[in-house]
């Protein structure tokens, strides 16, 4: 009987936590960053805000401080870190008080806070690392509360963006399936809890769920896009022609459409030690 040769093994899929590339790459253009990243639902800010037990808030992977500045705005005393010095800086001309280093990494000082939050950033954190930190600089009873902004475009119009992806970047399968961020985001959460839970240090985790609806016009579309991580990482030549390609879409679509961005927030609480 002749052999079968045997199989390469399968390359792991990069998690994104070691996406390094993608996760520092933000700071490029700060300021269109924060111009166009929407804001946390008013009701996650106001529910977080009420079930921590005091007013001091570690933001990590703040950017630019967008959540942070709700918070503060909301009563809270925010202290943020973030792994890039560009963003930091844009924070600190906001009035954040922003550190930089890489948050499994981060050295508090004995510092210790009622809340640690983070926006859009966890999954670029190593989930077991980053909820052993946070742990570790919580109270007792102190409130991690972790929750991602998505981004849905009607589903026709997500369809005509997605074949502008699989013609320009046929390397990127995450992006030829329309909306697929809807799955995305419940995979972030569920490692998010997978690592809450190996520290033993937190209460039974919770999701809380929000749904919003914005207009968005061609032009706040393309100025949005290249703030995405994988946008980051496309050539000049390729970005020009994936925004050409999308803004034709829209334009077909008559020039705007209705953005839907549910909101997902993972919160657990610290025990007492």
């Amino acid at each position: 009987m002749p052999t079968l040769p045997s199989k390469e093994p399968a390359e792991t899929p990069r998690q994104p936590h070691q996406a390094r590339d993608m996760a520092e790459s933000f700071g490029t253009d700060p300021q269109r960053y924060d111009r166009t990243r929407p804001s946390y639902p008013p009701g996650l800010i106001k529910r977080i805000v009420a079930e921590r037990p005091g007013i001091d808030v570690l933001d990590v992977g703040c950017g630019t401080g967008i959540a942070s500045r709700q918070l503060q705005r909301a009563g809270c005393a925010v202290l943020g870190v973030d792994v890039d010095e560009r963003m930091a800086a844009y924070a600190r001309e906001r009035g954040l008080d922003a550190e930089v280093a890489a948050f499994e990494q981060w050295d508090p000082a004995g510092r210790t806070f009622d809340a640690v939050v983070s926006g859009q950033t966890w999954h670029w954190i190593d989930p077991v690392a980053g909820a052993a930190k946070a742990a570790e600089v919580l109270r007792p009873h102190g409130r991690l509360a972790i929750f991602w902004n998505s981004f849905e475009p009607p589903t026709d119009l997500a369809e005509e963006f997605a074949a502008v992806y699989r013609r320009f970047v046929p390397e990127m399968p995450m992006l030829h399936r329309a909306n697929a961020a809807g799955s995305a985001y419940t995979a972030m959460v569920d490692k998010a809890v997978e690592g809450v839970r190996r520290t033993g240090d937190f209460a039974e985790p919770e999701t809380w769920n929000y749904v919003r609806e914005q207009e968005t016009t061609r032009d706040e579309y393309l100025d949005f896009l290249p703030t995405s991580g994988a946008a980051a990482t496309f050539s000049p030549e390729t970005l020009s022609a994936v925004l050409d390609g999308v803004g034709a879409a829209i334009d077909a679509a008559g020039g705007r459409f209705t953005m839907r961005h549910p909101a997902v927030a993972f919160t657990a609480r610290r025990t007492a030690r």
